[in-house]
């Protein structure tokens, strides 16, 4: 799995859209990872920080696709309302423990993510909608 994941700060959808053709390059936050399944992350995060079930989010619409096409090329999709919230009221410790938990559930589906990393992720994900919120912005994600 080769995948280049962006997190980054807009304050709407439409400014967000705009990242679609070449990244988040000119954000006012981001942050760079790879390697893993950010749409399923996001869901799985929702889960273990806010208990909801993996079959109603995705039946909800989550996560919220804002341009491209799942399965082809690029794609920016928006971080959840309530994800938002659970990651920026959630302790470090609890962070920790979702980001654990994430690895285990990727662990068996046969993904390996090192725990260190996975910490790495959820906590530096967590600031930065942290600091989104302040402004008044929203977090998204440019996949590739």
């Amino acid at each position: 799995m080769s995948i280049i994941v962006k997190f980054f700060v807009a304050p709407d959808d439409t400014s967000a859209s705009l990242a679609l053709q070449t990244g988040p390059e000119r954000a006012f936050g981001s942050l760079s990872f790879g390697n893993f399944d950010p749409e399923e992350a996001v869901v799985e995060w929702e889960c273990l920080l806010a208990d909801g079930s993996f079959e109603d989010l995705v039946e909800a619409g989550e996560p919220r696709i804002i341009a491209g096409l799942d399965d082809e090329g690029c794609v920016v999709f928006a971080i959840s309302p309530r994800l938002s919230s659970a990651l920026a009221e959630a302790t470090h410790s609890r962070l920790s423990d979702v980001a654990a938990s994430w690895t285990q559930l990727r662990a068996e589906d046969g993904e390996v993510i090192d725990t260190e990393i996975a910490d790495v992720i959820v906590g530096d994900l967590a600031a930065l909608v942290t600091s989104a919120r302040r402004q008044n912005q929203s977090v998204y994600c440019w996949v590739a």
